[in-house]
């Protein structure tokens, strides 16, 4: 309850302005960055993906931003998605891409959203590509849900995204499944009111494990997006006990976190894929890693205030 507790007021500190704006200039927040960020230019992250693919991992390449206020933004947002769709498919990567549907331009309506991401399916379809649409806050659950399920019978390289931190989870994913969608299956890193959403850690954890469970019996190809070894040993038991192969499912994990244990599941044969996002718009997507791993917070406070206390 005590970390849940923390994580919310991580959460509720990094979106002050003032917070916010000094995190962003300093020098340190972007050294830490680093760490969870592969660039903030493709280049720099195809130079990333390329390293991760001659380790033996896939990766799922995502832009950062979200919340676009206007259709030209959206579009944009889009231009880049097919850029670097186009990269890493001529680079020999599997292309695969992750993005948020208010990238795309659902909060300046649904069907900006929708033909924007019918534009970058069809794109990606002539590449033998997959797009996964990224979940987002609570508030938006039902409409990306909407955008998935009109977009899914129309294509079937799309995915979504499914948080098991919500109740109204289990009812989502057997009408996803029913749809034959793909879902990457993660804990959720967004402040939920208590209403909707579980508290504390063991209740998100143990749903976790009823969903991933019926996601491994309903053979869907699921990805099992967590960091956590007792998740990850349950999953390879449940697995191994229901005959159910390594090709039938795999893990995804951020990029940068966990590194020890990306390696480890791959060197045992099971396919890791690595989230590995990119791009100017870090800090939303910073103080989300930050709230789910605390530690990372002390590390970034401490430099701070070294960095900013005047030399003796």
């Amino acid at each position: 309850m005590a970390g849940s507790l923390f994580s919310r007021l991580i959460l509720a500190a990094a979106n002050q302005p003032a917070v916010a704006a000094t995190a962003t200039a300093s020098p340190i927040t972007r050294g830490l960055v680093r760490r969870f960020v592969a660039g903030e230019a493709l280049d720099e992250a195809l130079a990333v993906a390329q390293s991760l693919g001659d380790g033996g991992f896939t990766v799922a390449m995502a832009y950062l931003g979200e919340n676009t206020a206007s259709a030209a933004e959206a579009d944009a947002a889009t231009d880049e998605a097919l850029r670097v769709l186009d990269a890493i498919s001529s680079r020999g990567l599997d292309p695969y891409i992750s993005v948020k549907p208010t990238q795309l331009g659902l909060d300046v309506g649904r069907h900006v959203a929708v033909s924007n991401a019918v534009r970058l399916l069809e794109h990606a379809r002539a590449l033998r590509a997959f797009v996964r649409l990224d979940m987002e806050s609570s508030s938006y659950t039902s409409a990306i849900i909407e955008v998935f399920s009109e977009l899914r019978p129309r294509f079937d390289n799309v995915g979504i995204v499914l948080q098991a931190s919500l109740y109204r989870t289990r009812a989502d994913l057997e009408a996803i499944t029913r749809l034959g969608g793909q879902v990457r299956l993660c804990k959720g890193a967004y402040s939920e009111p208590p209403h909707i959403a579980y508290r504390r850690k063991r209740d998100t954890d143990r749903n976790f494990v009823r969903l991933m469970e019926y996601l491994l019996r309903q053979d869907a190809q699921p990805a099992i997006a967590t960091h956590d070894p007792a998740i990850i040993d349950h999953a390879r038991d449940f697995a191994r006990v229901h005959g159910i192969g390594v090709d039938r499912f795999e893990f995804q994990m951020l990029y940068g976190v966990r590194r020890d244990l990306q390696e480890q599941l791959a060197r045992a044969g099971y396919r890791v894929r690595i989230y590995l996002p990119y791009g100017a718009q870090w800090y939303p997507y910073l103080t989300r890693r930050l709230a789910e791993r605390p530690a990372n917070l002390w590390f970034l406070v401490g430099n701070l205030i070294r960095e900013r206390r005047p030399p003796s």
